[in-house]
């Protein structure tokens, strides 16, 4: 009777010692897991170096729950695991962040350098009319020394016509004054004559009787 109480004894320990030992594999392998996924995290490129403080709580929450009692077990599963996922949600938030503030710098960058490129294009064509400007004035001073340099020679040519017109007739009237005396020189010589041959027709006569 006895050996046969012994031997439900040894049974009941080795099944309470097996499933204590099941247990305990089961908590190592909570802890190994959270484990895992904090050192994935903090080993990864784009994530790692963020969210420091909450990966430090999580990390605290898992040494805690490596050396929880079997009561407090649950409770500190629960936390461990939120800490763990706070830590990856929050660096995955500040990364979001730090991409969005990248953005919103570049989109600033951007905008001033569409800007700058507004400003040089609007320069660039302030300075085509100024010199579309510029030549427009020339075309114009040009246009207007011209129509001058016509007037004046129109004017000159009006004044030469005018003096010419002038000597013209003056040279009619000295014309007409060499006709005039050249009429008279010929009736005076022509009343010469007329005197000489009537003197010698009187001679004539007087010498006859």
């Amino acid at each position: 009777m006895k050996k046969r109480y012994a031997s439900i004894i040894a049974v009941s320990l080795l099944a309470l010692f097996a499933s204590t030992a099941v247990q305990a594999r089961k908590d190592d392998m909570d802890v190994d897991r959270l484990n895992n996924s904090l050192n994935q995290l903090a080993s990864d490129p784009s994530l790692g170096t963020y969210a420091q403080a909450d990966q430090a709580l999580a990390r605290d929450a898992v040494s805690q729950l490596a050396q929880a009692s079997s009561h407090d077990r649950p409770h500190a599963l629960y936390i461990a695991e939120r800490r763990v996922n706070q830590a990856k949600a929050e660096a995955q938030l500040q990364l979001a962040q730090r991409q969005l503030n990248q953005l919103d710098q570049e989109n600033a960058q951007l905008q001033l350098e569409r800007s700058r490129i507004d400003a040089t294009a609007a320069q660039q064509q302030l300075d085509i009319q100024r010199m579309q400007y510029q030549l427009s004035q020339q075309e114009t001073e040009r246009l207007q020394a011209q129509g001058q340099a016509a007037a004046d020679q129109a004017a000159q040519a009006r004044a030469e016509a005018e003096q010419a017109r002038k000597v013209a007739a003056a040279q009619g009237r000295v014309a007409a004054a060499a006709r005039k005396q050249a009429e008279l020189a010929a009736k005076a010589a022509k009343a010469l004559r007329s005197q000489m041959q009537d003197s010698q027709s009187s001679g004539s006569s007087s010498g006859g009787n």
